[in-house]
């Protein structure tokens, strides 16, 4: 009788109980369990590298990249209150200004003009876009071809602009090619509008608190403060590009793909924020030490090409805010 119990299943060990052979029930639970474990461990042997990356999410990158978030913010809320207020023992940008030379402020005028315009630029394009039906079939292609043709015209038309020389108070073929590039990113981005005109001002509305506070952050800080974060802002860049070329090819359904979207997402966000207190601080510098006219063998100060890497900022910060709002409003 004891060996036709030790053969049938788990739950009939009761009945061993209320023969009183407690002892054999050790036996069989110990047997049991060891049989359990042994085959757990032998069906995770077998599991493939490629059946842990298809596992199925289960939020936690999505998680740790909110926390991350979140506590980025309340970092640099923190860091804009204690420069703020003065609690630092180095005088900031913003203590400096007084004694600025007039062509000094004058750069730093013409720098955030360009900014503006460039937002404003984008803002148009993306409105005519929406007006031509060519245009956004042509845009809204998910065809490799149409991918590829995006990120060429996009590296291409930057690669122009920051190549020309600016010549102040003159329309040149700079601003022209300038125009061009602020046009195709509109351009680009018209789709957006499908997704809900709300959320597109929603993004924009919070792109401009975060942008706004993250600029009196740079200017309340030391001048230098931030711009010895350059070095690890560039390995920064490479792995969030990276993660964003492999959402291509991974489902951010699974567990991996999860975690890259993530990164490239919630990463990206805090990445290109810390980005743009480095690109205010660097173009700031530049206006100070520039020499105040062109001379043979330096660098002429150019205020598009140092707004273009605000603006870059910028774009890459709207995009990430409005990827997380869209992704809160279809939950």
């Amino acid at each position: 009788m004891f060996l036709r119990i030790c053969q049938s299943k788990l739950p009939q060990i009761s009945l061993l109980k209320s023969l009183g052979f407690s002892r054999n029930v050790q036996i069989v639970r110990s047997l049991t369990n060891d049989g359990k474990q042994s085959f757990t461990r032998t069906a995770r042997s077998r599991e493939t590298i490629s059946e842990k990356i298809s596992k199925p999410s289960i939020g936690t990158a999505t998680n740790i990249g909110k926390g991350a978030i979140a506590g980025g913010s309340a970092l640099g809320l923190g860091a804009l209150c204690f420069y703020g207020l003065g609690f630092s023992s180095e005088s900031g940008i913003i203590d400096h200004a007084h004694i600025w030379p007039q062509y000094v402020k004058d750069r730093i005028h013409s720098t955030y003009f360009y900014t503006t315009a460039s937002v404003a630029s984008t803002v148009a394009a993306a409105a005519m876009a929406l007006r031509s039906p060519v245009v956004m079939r042509a845009v809204a292609s998910q065809s490799w071809l149409a991918i590829g043709v995006t990120i060429a015209s996009l590296i291409l038309s930057s690669s122009v602009v920051r190549s020309l020389p600016y010549e102040e108070g003159k329309f040149t073929m700079k601003h022209i090619a300038w125009l061009l590039h602020t046009a195709i990113v509109g351009t680009i981005f018209a789709p957006l509008y499908f997704m809900g005109g709300t959320l597109v001002l929603r993004a924009g509305i919070y792109t401009a608190g975060v942008v706004g506070g993250l600029s009196t952050l740079a200017v309340c800080a030391p001048s230098e403060k931030f711009l010895m974060i350059g070095g690890p802002l560039a390995i920064g860049f490479g792995v969030v590009f990276a993660s964003s070329l492999a959402t291509f090819f991974i489902p951010p359904t699974s567990a991996l793909g999860s975690g890259l979207y993530s990164l490239a997402l919630y990463g990206g966000l805090i990445l290109f924020s810390m980005f743009l207190l480095y690109d205010t601080q660097n173009s700031i510098k530049k206006a100070e030490t520039y020499p105040k006219y062109n001379m043979k063998g330096y660098e002429a100060y150019d205020p598009i090409n140092n707004a273009l890497h605000i603006y870059t900022d910028i774009i890459n910060i709207f995009i990430r805010i409005f990827s997380i709002l869209g992704g809160s409003s279809r939950k």
